[in-house]
């Protein structure tokens, strides 16, 4: 990879790896959807604020604002909506996990929708990287199996990972044809806001705000760095090196999640977690590496 791409990847990895935490801050008061809302209207707006500073067009034909549209209800919308109704059944580690899947997601559809070949570097990449999850998580994904409601926070993941890979082959196709990865996410989040509203309208899912610092501060931070920045590098990427590679950071990602509980939540590690970084480390070089 060059060294743009590089920066573009840990970039994303090192955000991203942080908003999982940052979204319990979300969870209590305020119902998921609407706080999902809040987050992508807030994105939105300084989204559109960013286009006109920078005289970036947002002009865009039917066609291109129905990309628009698929990418923010599956990816900015209902992806989100679905991932913050998970992590209040279970732990943000888990998910992560199986978020990861998305590289698979997206690796099979990228070949359905846009024709890109699928290389045997990448699939076996993955699959290490997968196994390397397995032993860094197995002790909390042995303890949820145990649990109710670890289905429920399961199927919710599920479900979001293959919204999300849906989306990123929209924002690809919109990408690919040249468009500014600045205008396309602020039409998308203000699509996925759009929808989100209706779908709380529809519910009659009450509006309300939780004034504790902690949930504006995360607000703040998901919407600015997890939204607008992280997705962001993540679709310039997407173009530059496809998909199916970008998306191999959502395996990296639970490492910085769980590297950042080790300094701040005193996480202890152990033998297999050290065996399953090793293991994440060399699937990523694997992905990651010209195919000999």
């Amino acid at each position: 990879m060059k060294y743009n791409q590089l920066f573009l990847y840990f970039s994303t990895v090192t955000i991203w790896g942080s908003t999982w935490f940052a979204i319990t801050f979300q969870l209590g008061e305020v119902e998921p959807i609407i706080s999902v809302i809040y987050r992508m209207g807030l994105a939105s707006v300084l989204l559109f604020i960013l286009c006109k500073v920078r005289t970036i067009s947002l002009h865009a034909t039917r066609r291109d604002h129905l990309f628009y549209a698929i990418q923010g209800i599956l990816s900015f919308g209902l992806n989100f909506w679905f991932i913050y109704m998970s992590e209040m059944y279970i732990t943000s580690g888990i998910i992560a996990v199986i978020f990861s899947l998305i590289v698979f997601f997206n690796l099979i559809n990228s070949r359905i929708f846009l024709k890109r070949p699928i290389e045997k570097n990448t699939v076996i990449g993955g699959l290490v990287g997968i196994s390397g999850l397995y032993f860094l998580f197995y002790p909390e994904l042995s303890n949820a199996s145990s649990e109710s409601t670890a289905l429920t926070g399961f199927a919710l993941a599920l479900t979001a990972v293959v919204l999300a890979s849906l989306g990123n082959i929209a924002a690809t196709r919109s990408g690919l044809l040249g468009h500014s990865v600045w205008k396309i996410n602020a039409w998308s989040t203000f699509y996925g806001t759009l929808a989100l509203g209706v779908i709380a309208k529809v519910l009659d899912i009450e509006f309300s705000y939780d004034y504790r610092l902690e949930y504006t501060a995360s607000l703040i931070y998901l919407s600015v760095f997890g939204t607008i920045l992280a997705f962001g590098a993540y679709l310039k990427l997407m173009v530059l090196i496809g998909p199916e590679k970008a998306s191999y950071g959502a395996l990296m990602i639970p490492f910085v999640a769980i590297l950042l509980s080790t300094v701040f939540e005193d996480y202890q590690w152990t033998a297999p977690a050290a065996i399953g970084f090793t293991l994440a480390v060399i699937g990523n070089y694997l992905v990651m590496r010209r195919p000999g």
